[in-house]
């Protein structure tokens, strides 16, 4: 045997080595528990044959508690580039099976430097998370890396997209990266917490469990960190793929084009999909699934303010981003948590050129102490900032009603919506016709010889006036009133005719969320 044949053999030795992670034992008992190892994780996710592997023989170089007689496969954390649909993405997978998958300061700088790769390439970033926490043997080098992976997660904030998958545990400051990511994705199996069950004990007495804590229902439901629910990796994984699919690269391309659905034809079923009676609430999402290409919809946090619905989709095989009201829970009313998840994803699409289809049907802000107090004000802001600054194609249709401020929030023609559409049904107004009697003509209702008479008869009378889109149309805040079967068609136009849109701002180095 060659010397150079020699080296080649302690070569493939040293890589299938590293590449057992801990150990063909603990990748055994890993999968046991119902996971993937790091590395099947990377296998399911990229294209076949397409991963290049960066930083297999990084490790520690800790001296204290016993660490410079420990070598670490990868440093616990799998880290390269591959593609995804044929699309390069660049990726980090935690091992678990190496030392808990804890992030020590190699790791993390792993991880750091994988991500400027991506920012560099203006390819998307996926990290796969599944670490018991911050490896404690390396005190504060350990906590400086972390610090690395927030400080480049901000970098890459509306540059490229960032996805988290959330496989396993993810406790204390780990958690902060996945939220500052665009989306994340957590599994059954998986927790994330800052503080867990024993320090919520120790410190305040309430026995909790992981699972309540930082189970996928609770973020899901709850919190609303999280996106999206899967039921084990493989189903993450399927996920990010499709997630994937209906993104740019980075924030100087438009949203990929696919081979889709090319037909405008009309669909009389959305002549049916409204309830007879104006108060009946319906799912919104019939009216979506009617819509968009071959009824696919991926709807984002969809246990989450479900009085609204965000989501992606295509219109003749180009993305869009989906906001609607949800009359079927809470009538569709504008709350706290509703208001802050549509503008999330408003900014999001706006950041990547993901045009902006708003469906309406409102009927206000929730009112109540506990909105009043839990800042309504504020967080309705956020909503009207994020539409009013959002430069992508903007198109708006009302389906029934849009009252009051709510109009406006739901991207009104005076938020700068490029086109704004109507329903025959659509009722524009400052107010139901209800409140609206009472405040009006009070003095006359209170005169009148048979008040409930005459408060019926001057609801019907605002009801006729405003319940419909004519006096909003003579007004030039609605551009068009069609019928609802044309509504893909008039769709699809605009946004053919909204391709090449650029919209002067004024220069300055961004403006101020009212977060």
């Amino acid at each position: 045997m060659s010397t150079m044949q020699k080296k080649i053999a302690e070569l493939r030795r040293r890589r299938e080595e590293n590449q057992l992670g801990g150990g063909a034992d603990k990748q055994e008992k890993h999968r046991q528990s119902g996971r993937l190892t790091a590395r099947e994780r990377v296998a399911a996710l990229v294209d076949p044959d397409s991963f290049e592997e960066i930083g297999l023989f990084a490790t520690h170089r800790a001296t204290l508690f016993g660490m410079q007689d420990k070598t670490f496969a990868a440093d616990g954390v799998i880290t390269g580039a591959a593609s995804v649909g044929g699309r390069l993405v660049h990726l980090a997978s935690q091992d678990f099976t190496v030392a808990g998958g804890s992030a020590g300061e190699t790791h993390s700088i792993k991880v750091a430097d994988i991500m400027q790769a991506s920012l560099k390439t203006g390819s998307p970033f996926v990290f796969i998370n599944d670490s018991g926490g911050a490896r404690v043997q390396e005190g504060i080098a350990a906590l400086s890396g972390y610090g690395k992976v927030f400080h480049a997660n901000v970098l890459l904030s509306g540059a490229v997209p960032q996805i988290s998958l959330i496989c396993g545990p993810c406790a204390g400051g780990a958690a902060y990266s996945p939220a500052l990511t665009d989306f994340i994705i957590q599994t059954r199996q998986a927790q994330m917490f800052i503080t867990g069950p024993q320090v919520i004990k120790q410190v305040t007495g309430e026995t909790v469990t992981a699972e309540a804590l930082g189970g996928p229902d609770a973020h899901m439901v709850h919190s609303g960190v999280i996106h999206f629910i899967a039921d084990d990796d493989q189903h993450a994984i399927a996920l990010c793929r499709k997630l994937i699919s209906f993104l740019p690269a980075n924030n100087l391309e438009d949203p990929p084009i696919i081979d889709g659905d090319r037909s405008v034809e009309p669909n009389p079923a959305l002549e049916t999909v409204l309830p007879e009676e104006s108060k009946q609430g319906y799912d919104v999402r019939a009216v979506i699934g009617s819509i968009v290409d071959f009824g696919d919809f991926l709807e984002v946090q969809a246990g989450h303010a479900m009085n609204i619905v965000v989501g992606f989709a295509r219109i003749c095989g180009g993305s869009v981003g989906v906001v609607a009201n949800q009359p079927s829970v809470k009538a569709g009313v504008l709350d706290i948590n509703a208001s802050t998840k549509a503008a999330r994803f408003i900014r999001f699409c706006n950041a990547f050129n993901i045009p902006l289809v708003t469906f309406v049907d409102v009927p206000g802000f929730m009112p109540g102490v506990e909105q009043e107090y839990g800042g309504i004000i504020r967080h309705g802001a956020k909503l009207l900032f994020a539409y009013s600054s959002a430069t992508v194609p903007k198109i708006t249709i009302i389906l029934r009603k849009s009252y009051g401020g709510a109009y406006l929030a739901m991207c009104g023609k005076d938020l700068d919506a490029d086109r704004v559409f109507a329903w025959p049904t659509a009722e524009v107004a400052v107010m139901g016709a209800e409140g609206a009697a009472e405040i009006v003509f009070r003095k006359e209702i209170a005169e009148a010889d048979n008040p409930d008479l005459r408060r019926a008869e001057l609801i019907a009378s605002y009801r006729d006036t405003f319940s419909n889109p004519y006096v909003a149309a003579e007004q030039r805040l609605v551009d068009a009133v069609i019928e609802p079967a044309l509504t893909r068609r008039h769709i699809a136009q605009a946004l053919e005719y909204l391709r090449i849109k650029r919209v002067p701002r004024p220069h300055k180095k961004h403006g101020l969320m009212p977060l």
